[in-house]
């Protein structure tokens, strides 16, 4: 069977698809510290909009990510326009429409929110509601396995038109929202997606090689110091980044991909949390789940955060020692209270 838009979806994504058609600049954005699910659905909505005809400017509240920069082709460069530059003011001046994808939240798109707060919003997102949405037109499903579904089903809509470099980067988008087709998330829509990209030309073993299959040095240097920080008790399992070793490597947002993995894999966790620091003092943390017993995006929700029933985040104004005992402790009662 193949891939088909879900009927739910299927006004909704013709919508979308004919007002941003009916746009003439277009800027895209998503959530701080882009992932292979943001910036697939970039890439992949900018490529069809420039193939109808419309400019489109990825503006990004956080630097677009060096794992993913191969999305973006080769004469189309210029698409990414750092939200610090003065070119972000340019573009967005212009531009009538702002595509927000894979969160819907105002806090979550950071600086680049004043700089678009005049244009006309249309949001693309898979995660559950927050408590500060962003308002206009939305498209949104927390069935979705990833935001790069969504934008499929927006191309799919008026039948394309489909450019090539869209097809790798939805790949990208399902293959690293589905921690590569292995979480739950990975519905049979997912793979019939994925069966699809890969009719359409994407090469499976490429396109995993450079995203997973090669690394600098820095992140086996800072999954070493990481890994000493590693605890495990009464079903929760977290790890520290070392602030001072993180920032001795030169290491990047996107360094830090996959770490959450090596608590999660403890036998006997439920929880695993991951904690880092940032320059202005503040801790952020991962929470992911092993299972659907533990809501870890309610349990992000009590500390700012939120993101999926299974895989959530949070950001918190206080010092690492001090958000690490307050959130192992809240986590452990979570843990208790369902049972696991």
């Amino acid at each position: 069977m193949a891939h088909a838009t879900p009927e739910h979806r299927r006004r909704i994504a013709l919508q979308v698809a004919d007002a941003l058609r009916a746009s003439r600049s277009v800027v895209l954005t998503t959530h701080i510290n882009a992932d292979g699910d943001g910036c697939g659905s970039e890439v992949a909505m900018a490529a069809w909009l420039r193939a109808n005809g419309s400019e489109a400017w990825i503006v990004n509240p956080t630097p677009f990510p060096d794992t993913f920069r191969f999305l973006v082709p080769s004469h189309g460069r210029d698409w990414v326009v750092p939200a610090t530059e003065p070119e972000a003011g340019e573009v967005t001046a212009v531009a009538d429409t702002l595509v927000v994808l894979d969160t819907g939240e105002v806090d979550r798109i950071g600086r680049v929110r004043p700089l678009t707060s005049h244009l006309r919003t249309i949001v693309v997102d898979h995660h559950p509601p927050g408590d500060r949405p962003i308002g206009g037109m939305s498209m949104r499903d927390e069935s979705a396995s990833a935001t790069g579904e969504l934008v499929w089903d927006v191309l799919a809509a008026r039948d394309g038109p489909w450019p090539e470099e869209a097809f790798v980067a939805m790949y990208v988008a399902l293959m690293t929202d589905t921690g590569s087709f292995r979480f739950s998330n990975a519905s049979p829509e997912a793979f019939r997606l994925a069966a699809e990209l890969v009719e359409r030309g994407v090469d499976v073993e490429d396109t995993y090689n450079r995203v997973y299959g090669t690394a600098p040095m820095r992140r086996f240097e800072l999954l070493r110091a990481s890994l000493e920080t590693l605890e495990h008790a009464e079903g929760v399992s977290w790890m520290t980044v070392p602030t001072p070793v993180y920032q001795a490597l030169g290491c990047y947002p996107d360094d830090l991909e996959g770490l959450v993995d090596y608590p999660r894999s403890i036998e006997g966790t439920k929880v695993a949390l991951l904690f880092r620091g940032t320059n202005r003092g503040a801790t952020k943390v991962s929470f992911r789940a092993t299972s659907s017993q533990v809501d870890v995006n309610q349990l992000a929700r009590e500390f700012g955060g939120g993101g999926h029933v299974r895989a959530s985040g949070a950001m918190i104004e206080a010092p690492m020692e001090e958000v690490i005992e307050r959130v192992v402790d809240a986590t452990r009662r979570v843990v208790a209270r369902t049972g696991g």
